[in-house]
């Protein structure tokens, strides 16, 4: 049995394939999780863009 990491889905990729990474690993599906960022980057003054940042350059 393997486990299921979190990777960038690069080939499914708008940006740099955060969220159909995120999508894949947790089984939701990636118009939700993008719809979700957009809405927290909206409301949430800048956090949610330095959380996209910061998973895209650490997770492989």
């Amino acid at each position: 049995m393997t486990k299921n990491k979190l990777r960038l889905d690069k080939a499914n990729a708008k940006l740099m394939g955060v969220c159909s990474g995120l999508a894949n690993w947790s089984g939701i599906d990636v118009n939700i999780l993008r719809i979700g960022f957009v809405l927290a980057a909206l409301f949430g003054v800048g956090a949610p863009v330095l959380i996209y940042l910061a998973i895209g350059l650490i997770v492989d």
